[in-house]
């Protein structure tokens, strides 16, 4: 049985004062020798929900991002009419300067959603600038990269809405294609809750079955347990061997959750539903949950998951970022995680992620092999975007 202490043994994150001093530093001598300016936010709406964002500048660099699929018609809106007339001008060099006008000067708008998402792909876009003017990864801008590639889950949602079997055949499958960890997401979200346990067990069941006892296995509930529930079902799926339970709870029940941490042995995950440091240092504080998962396409890109991540540090917290998208904000995560999770937890990635035809879209995709995805090692995010194909496949 995996215990909360043997799995988070030597788990954390890396102090980020030190990054964010040195990251100063650079920023102040590249814009020294870079007389640049941000010349246009672009975003973009693809086919299927998809937003990215290209930021340009007069020097001609420019830098892509992605914005959390939750509402990409309004995101876009967002950045191209509120948020570009905010940036046009400025040094896009500056970024902490450019984070903090955007989210101040929008606040209103709502900083539990749509606004730090449309930040998100701004942000990671800056980055990626940043990282070109530089010449470097992003990764060695955060302070360096611990390994060369990083092990991931295959994300499989939908469980509930499915008989056990086939999951089990979807997670055998994951595993054939190199997988070493698979979660079994359920979709339910928070109302109707507790809908059915005991056929939920049963999907966990048949998965362990299928996957065999070597392979990691995690649980997601997408919120959709009652107190009690979740610290029955936490108590069951220990004979699963379960790594990872992940939001068992309402996003809102803190209280709970900290009640459900005490309760079980099962390291208990959250973060997907929070968008800013102040909302994690609550998780933190009053949830106590085992493991952060701050979303880089949701919670304000990759300058807030920096104070995320200082966070986790202060705290002795393990990081697992969630991450549903295949290619910009993966590769945005593979840079972050790279750095800041010290262990190799294994990251999430949809189990068909790797091979999404959004890959295509960029002359040097992200490399998939055995359960691992390669942290690119180009200028900035390491990806280079086809504008062409991109205008392809514009909504």
């Amino acid at each position: 049985m995996v215990t909360r202490r043997r799995f988070l043994a030597g788990a954390g994150a890396l102090a980020a004062g030190g990054v964010l001093d040195s990251l100063l530093r650079t920023q102040r001598a590249l814009a020294a020798e870079h007389d640049m300016t941000i010349t246009a936010v672009e975003p973009y709406v693809l086919k299927g929900g998809k937003c990215w964002v290209i930021v340009r500048t007069s020097a001609g660099v420019s830098g892509i991002g992605e914005v959390s699929p939750m509402n990409a018609a309004a995101a876009a809106l967002l950045v191209r009419d509120a948020f570009a007339p905010l940036l046009v001008g400025m040094d896009p060099l500056a970024i902490d300067r450019c984070w903090d006008r955007l989210y101040y000067a929008t606040y209103k708008q709502g900083v539990m959603g749509l606004q730090p998402e449309a930040i998100a792909g701004v942000d990671i876009a800056l980055w990626d600038i940043l990282g070109k003017v530089a010449g470097m990864p992003i990764h060695s801008l955060l302070g360096g990269k611990r390994r060369d590639s990083v092990r991931v889950y295959a994300s499989m949602g939908g469980a509930a809405g499915v008989p056990p079997e086939t999951m089990a055949r979807r997670a055998e499958a994951a595993v054939k294609d190199g997988f070493t960890a698979v979660k079994v997401r359920q979709d339910y979200g928070p109302v109707e809750p507790d809908r059915n346990m005991k056929k939920d067990l049963a999907v966990l069941d048949a998965v362990r079955n299928a996957i065999g006892g070597d392979v990691e296995l995690k649980y997601d509930v997408n919120n959709g347990y009652t107190l009690p529930t979740a610290i029955r079902v936490g108590k069951e799926i220990e004979r699963f061997n379960v790594v990872h339970y992940e939001e068992p709870l309402a996003q809102t029940d803190y209280a709970g959750y900290a009640k459900l941490v005490d309760a079980v042995d099962v390291p208990v995950a959250a973060g997907e539903h929070e968008y800013t440091r102040w909302q994690f240092r609550d998780l933190i504080e009053q949830a106590n949950v085992d493991i952060l998962q701050p979303d880089l396409v949701k919670c304000a890109g990759i300058s807030e998951a920096v104070k995320i991540a200082a966070l986790a540090s202060a705290h002795h917290k393990s990081l697992c970022p969630h991450q549903t998208q295949p290619t910009i904000g993966q590769a945005a995560t593979l840079h972050f995680t790279s750095v800041f999770v010290n262990n190799d937890m294994a990251q999430e990635l949809t189990e068909n992620g790797h091979k999404s035809p959004l890959h295509d879209l960029f002359k040097q995709p992200l490399e998939y092999k055995d359960g691992r995805l390669t942290v690119p090692d180009g200028p900035g995010l390491g990806l280079e975007l086809d504008e062409t194909k991109l205008k392809a496949a514009l909504a």
